[in-house]
């Protein structure tokens, strides 16, 4: 004997073309969806036949407006920073936030991701980690429920999966043009792991400017970190004395050089000139304080929450890839 599997609000969202959350404000008779969309959820709904469950509606009520905020890493404070800001902008919203950290493992982002589509998310913004993230990817789209990519790309189904991070290729072009104009004479670019499109995309900035000036770029990549940056200002030191500027690929590789420099007795902002890039709170409190391109971190999170919303209460898809703009914050260590 074989039994018909009875239509769920996922076969409604994929007939429509609307998204799960869409179908979900719909049953609910939300006055923020659209009459139009109403209509095709409606239609969709009686040619497949579904059914709605008020009663099992009302035991998932508990979990309307939650989203799930997945974050690579929230030992990295402009991670912390980013997801401090998103949540306090949804929570004014009116929104709840359930955050896990995934440490830069693609399995366990994908484990986190399942738990959270088990429990009834309405949205997903994710800071993803590298790696193998089909998974992730793959589950969200097949629940038909909306995500959106920040600060960095890593599926490029951004028609699913819209994307935002800020203008990085302008970022570290005004950084660079900014360490020549306060008269370096050898700039390296610090930090960022190789073959990353994060990395390129801020490396290539730096190569543009220097390619136009005629100097020849020095490239230094490894892990974005502070123990990084500490090494790599030892060893420009020991191995390439003439470079007098860095721009470095985050804040925390900048803090590292700003260590690295003290220890062995050279001066930053007059020996040696420094740009970050983020822009971090420890930046502007460290001495002597660090310049660095500023991203607007609680900006970006209160437009992703902004977006978002607007995503599942009118059904408005951002559009597959937004650039915030940037700015360039100088203080002591280039000089200033």
């Amino acid at each position: 004997m074989t039994t018909t599997r009875r239509p769920t609000i996922i076969d409604v969202a994929l007939k429509a073309g609307v998204s799960k959350s869409t179908v979900s404000l719909v049953l609910q008779n939300s006055p923020s969806v659209r009459d139009e969309t109403r209509k095709l959820v409606r239609h969709a709904m009686a040619e497949i036949g579904y059914v709605y469950n008020r009663a099992a509606a009302n035991m998932r009520k508990s979990n309307a407006g939650l989203i799930g905020l997945v974050i690579n890493d929230l030992r990295n404070p402009f991670f912390t920073e980013f997801a401090t800001s998103l949540q306090m902008a949804l929570a004014e919203k009116g929104y709840s936030t359930v955050i896990a950290n995934t440490d830069e493992s693609a399995a366990l982002q994908a484990q986190v991701v399942g738990a959270m589509i088990e429990h009834g998310v309405s949205a997903f913004i994710i800071c993803p980690t590298y790696g193998e993230t089909a998974p992730t990817f793959d589950a969200i789209a097949k629940a038909g429920i909306p995500a959106m990519q920040m600060l960095r790309r890593v599926d490029d189904r951004l028609d699913l999966f819209p994307f935002t991070a800020p203008d990085y290729l302008s970022g570290s072009r005004d950084a660079t043009e900014h360490l020549l104009s306060t008269g370096a004479r050898r700039v390296a670019f610090v930090g960022g792991l190789e073959g990353r499109a994060v990395t390129e995309e801020r490396k290539a900035g730096y190569l543009s400017v220097l390619a136009a000036a005629g100097m020849e770029p020095l490239v230094v990549t490894g892990r974005a970190s502070r123990a990084f940056g500490r090494d790599a200002a030892k060893r420009l030191a020991e191995q390439h004395p003439e470079v007098d500027a860095a721009v470095c690929f985050n804040d925390l590789v900048a803090l590292g050089m700003l260590s690295g420099f003290h220890e062995i007795g050279r001066r930053v902002g007059e020996d040696f000139r420094i740009v970050g890039f983020d822009d971090i709170e420890d930046a502007a409190q460290t001495f002597p304080g660090v310049s660095s391109v500023r991203c607007d971190i609680a900006g970006i999170g209160a437009r992703a929450a902004d977006t978002v919303i607007r995503w599942l209460e009118a059904g408005e898809v951002p559009p597959p890839e937004t650039r915030t703009p940037i700015s360039l914050s100088v203080r002591a260590s280039s000089g200033a």
